[in-house]
């Protein structure tokens, strides 16, 4: 059965995308104090099924999270899959590329660290910036962005058919909202080395941004790969919101334990 939240926050495949349609302020029915307890129990949850995910070794869990700046990807990724073990899970994070990575196609990087059998990989930001900040800044003509589109759709399929299931979130904060962890950053000392000036001319952008995100969840959520939409203004919803979107996935996948060596049943170590 799927998850009614699940099915209000995913983007259609073959439709089109506002923001407009999705208000970050939503709260999904959910009250603070409850949704807080749930998202114990739903992350107990999921570490009993990345527990099973790795001893079949078979198969792999490839998590994207997109947000605007200070849409709250590091809050996400500490409350929900922080808990989990470490042995299971890794997380990546993608600034502008440098190095090798300018030297090789753009998914070169982000192929490098998709996650091995057996393993969840969670992208705090990904190849998608492509589409994104690449689109927004001009940085390549604009018949280069475009047929990315394809290229992303191909790459995920690809992962998909070799057993990677992967799902894509965005992390949905207002404007408003925006300033305020903005400003945050920089009143408080612990999180001022998270702002860059920088931030301040992606924010002129907003609208460009926008539409841009719109453009790229139309173009590639798929059945397979799926866009979802988190409200992200009240980070308990997020944290929640994020969690059983994840564990929807995992109890589809319904990973199995290997069988039981016969030479083991009954031994008992002396």
């Amino acid at each position: 059965m799927v998850d009614n939240v699940v099915r209000r926050l995913i983007v259609e495949p073959g439709s089109t995308f506002e923001y407009s349609q999705r208000d970050p302020d939503e709260t999904l029915g959910w009250r603070k104090a409850d949704a807080k307890r749930e998202l114990i129990t739903v992350v107990r949850r999921l570490d009993a099924l990345q527990v099973k995910l790795a001893a079949e070794h078979r198969r792999a869990l490839l998590i994207v999270l997109q947000a605007i700046d200070a849409g709250g990807k590091d809050g996400a990724i500490r409350a929900v899959f922080g808990p989990l073990n470490s042995a299971g899970v890794s997380v990546a994070g993608f600034k502008a590329p440098s190095g090798s990575e300018v030297d090789h196609d753009y998914l070169w990087r982000v192929h490098a660290v998709t996650p091995a059998r057996g393993q969840i990989s969670v992208w705090n930001r990904s190849h998608y910036e492509d589409v994104l900040v690449v689109r927004v800044r001009g940085l390549v003509p604009k018949k280069q962005w475009q047929r990315r589109y394809r290229h992303i759709r191909e790459f995920e399929r690809m992962l998909g058919d070799e057993g990677t299931t992967v799902v894509k979130i965005n992390l949905h904060i207002s404007r408003e909202e925006q300033r305020l962890r903005l400003q945050e950053r920089i009143d408080d000392p612990m999180k001022r080395w998270k702002f860059r000036m920088g931030d301040l001319d992606d924010r002129k952008l907003w609208p460009q941004f926008m539409r841009a995100y719109e453009a790229a969840f139309a173009e590639t959520s798929v059945d397979d790969a799926p866009w979802y939409v988190v409200p992200g203004n009240r980070k308990w919803v997020r944290n929640l919101a994020v969690a059983r979107i994840v564990l929807h996935h995992l109890e589809k996948m319904d990973p199995q334990l290997p069988p039981d060596d016969p030479a083991i049943l009954g031994l008992h170590v002396q």
